[in-house]
């Protein structure tokens, strides 16, 4: 009962974390919250799934360490776009 609990918080955090991904599209600060969001409720799937079936924990360190490289390319893109600039709204910048 209680790894179905947790099961159903992930997949709940799972689908919020998308809901945001989708509907605040304007600042690049929060689409980059809400992909980290969804990377920590994979993680704790990847968590209660491995402990379920007493799986080592190494593949969770290799999964931590690709989702901090992740943050860091994207705390470094929104860096640069707002010393180029200004701010961190995708429309105030052309795509070409």
């Amino acid at each position: 009962m209680m790894v179905l609990n947790m099961w159903f918080i992930v997949m709940l955090m799972f689908i919020l974390g998308n809901m945001i991904f989708i509907s605040k599209h304007k600042h690049l600060l929060i689409v980059l919250l809400s992909l980290e969001f969804i990377v920590l409720s994979i993680f704790f799937m990847m968590l209660i799934f491995f402990s379920y079936i007493e799986y080592d924990m190494y593949m969770l360190m290799i999964f931590l360490l690709f989702s901090v490289c992740e943050g860091a390319l994207g705390l470094s893109i929104l860096v640069s776009m707002i010393r180029t600039h200004g701010n961190d709204y995708f429309q105030s910048f052309s795509m070409l």
